[in-house]
């Protein structure tokens, strides 16, 4: 099978140190959690921003400080700024990072519930966001939790406001979304555009066995604290970032699955370009590792 995709969701908009002392808060803990997931295996990083008390923000100045210390600390891998609606409803609030042009952005495909808020994600906001996404260059990274979601991507994609490549997350086990059942994954992949690129996980304890089923089957994983922040959700045993993708490498491994590389992920996703002065540090990050 293809080499595996990584993708390390580090942060999200939920987990707090009180939650777990290993999630990753201020711009400095993100940019050092960020190079220990590449060094793990990472190639995606699936980056939210906080606020010094640890609240979410949409702020471009704090993901700009970010986005800087990633690409210096990780060279050539690839940055998803989040779009995430589901505090901040605003376009001009939820298009802010797509103006400092990461390697991707999140586009959740349709309104949700989680267990206890919604994230609304009407029509409008959807094709706004699609399009400051192609003003920009950046590739939508495609949110799904249900079957409509893949239905409304193809009525997108069919009116060019989505473009290929297409690269989707499936999200499953989510309260109010799809459960979190091989039957259910397989009924998303059926379903997608030909030719998409798919990686999966599940929410809380459910990630584990959701990005096994996807190593099987051929497919990629999402990974990470801001979905789950166990090993073991029965034991409790908190989690690290790099520690969650080293046993998804280690599982890769044993169905011989080799690790994709940045340079691979990018000619995958062909409008995610290694922009020179990314291009430069990766050179440099060469001549030190030799």
């Amino acid at each position: 099978m293809e080499p595996l995709i990584i993708n390390a969701a580090l942060t999200g908009m939920v987990p707090m140190r009180a939650d777990s002392p290993f999630v990753p808060i201020s711009p400095a803990e993100i940019i050092a959690d960020a190079r220990r997931c590449v060094e793990a295996g990472a190639t995606i990083l699936h980056l939210h921003a906080r606020l010094p008390d640890g609240a979410p923000t949409y702020r471009s100045e704090i993901y700009e400080e970010i986005f800087t210390g990633v690409r210096n600390a990780c060279p050539g891998a690839l940055i998803s700024g989040s779009c995430s609606g589901r505090l901040h409803g605003q376009f001009w609030q939820r298009s802010q990072v797509l103006d400092l042009r990461p390697d991707l952005g999140s586009l959740t495909l349709g309104s949700l519930n989680f267990a206890k808020h919604p994230s609304i994600n009407s029509p409008d906001m959807i094709r706004l966001l699609a399009e400051r996404m192609n003003a920009r260059g950046v590739l939508p990274e495609l949110e799904i939790f249900d079957l409509g979601m893949v239905d409304y991507a193809k009525y997108l994609i069919e009116r060019e406001i989505l473009r290929p490549p297409f690269y989707a997350n499936l999200l499953l086990g989510s309260l109010g979304t799809l459960a979190a059942t091989p039957d259910n994954l397989c009924a998303v992949v059926r379903s997608l555009p030909p030719g998409a690129t798919w990686a999966a996980t599940g929410v809380g304890r459910y990630q584990f066995q959701v990005n096994c089923w996807a190593i099987a089957m051929g497919g990629h994983v999402r990974v990470g604290l801001e979905d789950a922040l166990y090993y073991d959700w029965d034991k409790r045993e908190c989690a690290t970032n790099a520690g969650l993708i080293d046993r998804i490498v280690h599982v890769a491994h044993a169905v011989g699955r080799r690790i994709a590389t940045c340079e691979e992920v990018r000619a995958r996703l062909e409008r995610v370009p290694l922009r020179a002065a990314d291009a430069a540090a990766m050179d440099s990050f060469r001549k030190v590792a030799a």
